[in-house]
């Protein structure tokens, strides 16, 4: 029996940060993970948005730009085939390609089992011969009837699922459901099941819906979360796609001149302020708070006392 390779560990080879990405910030090179959230919060949407960003080489949500382009290959157990086409050609128009332009494979198998031993074997060969950069599932419930619960039948499923990804050297993500009312949860541990969902995952994508808002949260092993970002379904019957919503931009605030900053300082005082306390409240230079106190002098708007200064009408 031969033993394990092993290799020393700076001799490891690096990856080029611009090379890390399957799509830029979004999802990492070969990554697996799931994208997640109750029913009705357009996981399907954003798992076909990846797949034209990647056959196209267009930025997924119009933002996330891929950092490789390729095959793509996926099965929509939930869907039928018309309306899997419909979405898909609703997010092209919105990326402004054609459908027919883009080698995306879909799977169109009635059932496929990926807890059973044959099925798995035929995943294997499809993947094989097609070599697609994204494998796409969608959704994990229709893929299986092991226990979501039980970590000893959901981790040697999700552990055939990586071994495919090493195996090929691709990407695969999983959509699956967040459990009912699990809002005061981190995302990933709102995932129903077993906890090996969330621990699986290289590149996580979470979909949260409050009232009419969607959210759409982040998280990665190896690289930095962004903040959460507000995404909405755009347009009209069959040309939906999903965009970011961008916050309407926040009025720059007023700057205040030293005189003006003076006034205000003293309008707040219950008493005289000496020039010291004046210069600390107002956070100005010394030469600059002069000239202020010596021109609202001049207009008899502030007064020295004996404690200091003062707005004149007081």
């Amino acid at each position: 029996m031969s033993r394990l390779p092993v290799k020393l560990a700076h001799q490891l080879k690096l990856v080029p940060a611009a090379e890390s990405w399957l799509i830029d910030a979004l999802w990492s090179e070969q990554a697996v993970g799931i994208i997640g959230g109750e029913p009705k919060c357009c996981k399907s949407f954003l798992a076909l948005d990846m797949a034209v960003s990647i056959a196209s080489g267009t930025p997924c949500l119009r933002r996330f730009v891929p950092g490789r382009t390729g095959r793509v290959m996926l099965y929509a157990a939930e869907d039928a085939l018309h309306v899997v086409r419909e979405r898909l050609e609703g997010i092209c128009r919105a990326a402004q390609v054609h459908l027919s332009d883009l080698d995306i494979q879909v799977i169109t198998a009635p059932t496929l089992r990926l807890d059973t031993s044959a099925d798995q074997q035929r995943l294997t060969q499809t993947v094989d011969e097609l070599r697609p950069l994204l494998l796409l599932l969608d959704p994990f419930v229709r893929l299986h009837r092991i226990d979501e619960n039980a970590s000893s039948e959901v981790a040697p499923l999700l552990g055939y699922l990586r071994q495919l990804q090493r195996q090929f050297q691709l990407a695969v993500v999983l959509v699956h459901h967040a459990r009912k009312g699990a809002h005061k949860l981190r995302p990933g541990q709102a995932l129903r099941g077993s906890s090996e969902f969330h621990a699986w995952g290289d590149s996580n994508l979470y979909l949260r819906r409050k009232a009419e808002h969607l959210t759409l949260t982040i998280e990665h092993r190896a690289a930095a979360s962004p903040a959460d970002i507000p995404i909405a379904l755009h347009g009209q019957a069959k040309q939906l796609a999903l965009g970011i919503v961008d916050e309407p931009p926040q009025p720059e605030p007023t700057k205040l001149s030293a005189t003006e900053r003076l006034l205000h300082t003293l309008e707040q005082a219950n008493s005289p302020l000496p020039f010291a306390d004046l210069r600390k409240a107002c956070r100005i230079r010394t030469e600059r708070l002069c000239n202020a106190v010596n021109e609202l002098k001049q207009q008899g708007r502030i007064q020295k006392t004996e404690h200091g200064y003062r707005l004149a009408n007081l």
